[in-house]
């Protein structure tokens, strides 16, 4: 028997309004060339090779045939997609939950911004969440830096997720920002879809993470009215995002390190893609998604017009929801207690938890592959480590501590 939500969801696909021109470079593929894409996918050595690598005991012919049996788009992130992610789960995770889906109110389409610990799977995994609870899925925002191949470029846009170009000079990236806003503002408004994005390009090295003004600017930038009015035309609603260990927490103290070595570093397209392989595949422990309250209300509450503030105050509002609704594991209490040098938090965690998180810590700097580490840099890259996981209740205690 057909899920009566399932079918809602079907026959909404079915009926939404193509795809406009403009749009078309960066939105996911549709049913109309979905099986072509695919088809071409699983010729691609580097998807082979990719699948290979994270299910090593893949017999990759009848993956192949699993895969082109598959007619629709939906099909392939609730049965491929969802199946792969409860594979990650059990083999990289000790559980993944999540609480606040409450404050999704049916029928109503949102923008998801989150902090950003993984490349991959922080969406992913709020995919899966949804897919549990029979909840429809989101499209995904990904920067384009990351799609090294194009088959990766590809296998993204099949898997629904959408383009953020980055890397251009200021005139072409003002065009590319209102076509990113077009398209937001089209996909929640016009598809009825929801859409995912991170509260800041790229991942917060040392997990202090807050919104960037540049990308509500963006947001602002479609929807015809006011900055206030094209922020609620988007419905923004925070997602707080925890993880008890982060496996690129040593190359992002590398990165440090190298950083304050030579200033001028920079990290090269394989590190992301290692970088990708890393998170996707090493153990995360716990993971815990948490969905606030949509921001609107709030917004519609402010008496002023003002640009800049509103765009302030709608990042407040948004780092206040992420930071109090974190997840806070025993390792981000003894960071902050390690840093503080004095037991503040004691009695939330045990010696035993103590003694597991420092062999973590020195498993994971043994790691650094940089020639000639000296003991100051060792300290340092700890150090970093640390901060990592502090911060989390660092901002978690200030945003309690508040009234926004």
């Amino acid at each position: 028997m057909t899920d009566t939500k399932d079918l809602n969801i079907n026959t909404a696909v079915a009926n939404a309004p193509e795809i406009p021109a403009e749009f078309q470079d960066i939105a996911p593929y549709n049913d109309s060339n979905f099986k072509d894409k695919l088809a071409a996918l699983v010729r691609e050595p580097g998807f082979e090779h990719a699948v290979r690598y994270v299910m090593p005991q893949v017999d990759y012919p009848a993956f192949v045939e699993q895969l082109l049996s598959i007619t629709r788009q939906k099909d392939f992130q609730t049965q491929v997609m969802g199946a792969f992610l409860e594979m990650l789960v059990a083999s990289t995770t000790d559980g993944l939950t999540v609480d606040g889906l409450e404050n999704c109110e049916a029928g109503k389409s949102y923008t998801f911004i989150s902090n950003h610990r993984d490349i991959v799977l922080d969406a992913s995994f709020l995919n899966l969440c949804f897919i549990r609870n029979k909840m429809p899925i989101t499209q995904v925002a990904i920067g384009n830096n990351l799609l090294i191949y194009d088959w990766i470029t590809d296998l993204v846009k099949i898997n629904r997720s959408f383009i953020v170009k980055r890397g251009d000079r200021l005139a072409k990236a003002l065009e590319n920002a209102r076509q990113l806003s077009g398209y937001i503002h089209f996909t929640v408004n016009s598809l009825h879809e929801s859409v995912w994005i991170a509260q800041r390009e790229g991942r917060a090295k040392d997990s202090n993470d807050v919104t960037q003004e540049s990308l509500l600017k963006m947001l602002a930038l479609a929807g015809g009215g006011t900055v206030k009015h094209n922020l609620c035309g988007v419905s923004l609603l925070p997602v707080s995002i925890s993880y008890e260990y982060d496996p690129n927490d040593y190359l992002k103290a590398r990165e440090f390190l190298l950083k304050r070595r030579d200033p001028e570093y920079k990290k090269t397209q394989r590190d992301d893609l290692f970088s990708m392989e890393t998170g996707i595949t090493k153990p995360k422990g716990r993971i815990h998604f948490h969905l606030g309250a949509c921001i609107n209300a709030r917004l519609e509450k402010l008496q002023s017009e003002d640009k800049a503030e509103v765009v302030r105050a709608a990042g407040n509002m948004i780092d206040h929801d992420i930071h109090s609704n974190y997840y806070i594991f025993p390792c981000n209490y003894i960071a902050y207690d390690t840093l503080l040098d004095r037991p503040r938090f004691a009695d939330c965690y045990t010696a035993e938890d103590v003694e597991k998180f420092e062999k973590y810590i020195t498993g994971q700097l043994d790691k650094v592959d940089v020639p000639d580490i000296t003991p100051t840099e060792r300290e340092f890259m700890r150090h970093l480590i640390m901060e990592m996981y502090a911060n989390p209740l660092r901002n978690k205690l200030a945003a309690c501590d508040s009234h926004i």
